[in-house]
């Protein structure tokens, strides 16, 4: 039966990424089924979609088979912050590995492509600077980070597993450090962290000395890349990596959050948690020839946007008290 519409599944969709990922693809004519569980996600984040009659939510753990008949899956669903993923271990390595072989599975039934949202993490506290995707990272397997960064590395297992043993179309990505609007003000990121303490007059707490790099992409840019890679056949499989490539060090990224929203707060240092990596800085060479792709939004107008919105959710609103730490 043909449709005029591609309908495409976003699992993890109600949460912070996946909701940009939602009104993008809707933006382009899809009929998008939003599938979330909510443990990280928040109906808040979709509420604006609701109404729309080419969008649809499912609340599901993905940890259980899903029946469904769709055109494309986005497989974003994990617990993405320490905070959050640290909080059930094993279910985050459950949602990771689980989640991926039921998504998986599904794509197979229906003979249509998936791309799966992996993570820089699976590069650990790397030892090559900046890092491509060949390296094969420097992880910990047992350590507080692992539920998180061994789930997404078995996930790419069982991604090219599927492709090899099943010929399921796949797309792989490992998405860096990003920021944006709805992200949640608890989930431990160093953005939300920073600019929550900030409106609020609380001392900026910065782990070791704040002289650890990190690379920060807009959200806007990372779903822009995550959507190109899905439509682009000729790209491959993955994986590829999506972050911005310009590096920033904690203590700047705290000093612009200060200037930018005008706050008295001072910078606290405390100790460094275990398995923080020091440096995390894409290698985007496969994007940028495969896709044209290049992150356009720099630091500080991302910021701002993403400042606005907090300022706007939890201080205009009087909520921010509900989010006390």
């Amino acid at each position: 039966m043909r449709r005029d519409r591609k309908r495409v599944l976003v699992t993890g969709g109600a949460g912070f990424i996946g909701t940009h990922l939602c009104e993008t693809l809707l933006a382009r004519n899809c009929h998008v089924l939003c599938v979330d569980n909510f443990f990280t996600g928040s109906r808040e984040n979709i509420a604006h979609l609701l109404n729309d009659p080419f969008f649809e939510l499912l609340r599901h753990d993905i940890t259980f088979p899903l029946y469904v008949e769709v055109d494309e899956i986005y497989n974003l669903a994990c617990p993405a912050s320490p905070v959050h993923y640290q909080f059930d271990p094993v279910q985050t390595t459950k949602t990771s590995v689980i989640g991926a072989i039921n998504m998986l599975g599904l794509a197979k039934r229906l003979r249509v492509p998936i791309l799966q949202a992996s993570t820089s993490e699976v590069y650990g506290d790397p030892t090559v600077h900046p890092q491509p995707e060949d390296y094969r990272g420097n992880v910990n397997m047992i350590g507080p980070r692992a539920c998180y960064d061994e789930g997404k590395r078995c996930a790419e297992t069982l991604f090219f597993d599927y492709h090899r043993q099943h010929k399921v179309p796949i797309k792989v990505v490992r998405i860096f450090n990003t920021y944006g609007p709805r992200m949640h003000p608890n989930d431990g990121r160093v953005v939300s962290n920073f600019i929550m303490q900030a409106l609020r007059g609380e001392p900026i707490t910065l782990y070791g000395d704040g002289g650890q790099s990190r690379a920060f992409c807009y959200v806007d840019d990372l779903v822009e890349g995550m959507v190109g890679f899905m439509e682009t056949a000729s790209a491959g499989t993955g994986p590829m990596n999506l972050g911005n490539p310009g590096e920033f060090t904690i203590r700047h990224l705290a000093e612009e959050v200060l200037r930018l929203t005008g706050s008295a707060s001072r910078i606290e240092f405390r100790d460094l948690p275990a398995d923080d990596p020091r440096q995390r800085q894409p290698d985007i060479t496969k994007a940028r020839a495969a896709l044209g792709w290049e992150p356009r939004i720099p630091l500080e107008a991302g910021l701002i946007r993403t400042i606005e919105d907090f300022r706007r959710r939890y201080f205009e609103t009087g909520r921010a008290a509900r989010f006390a730490a």
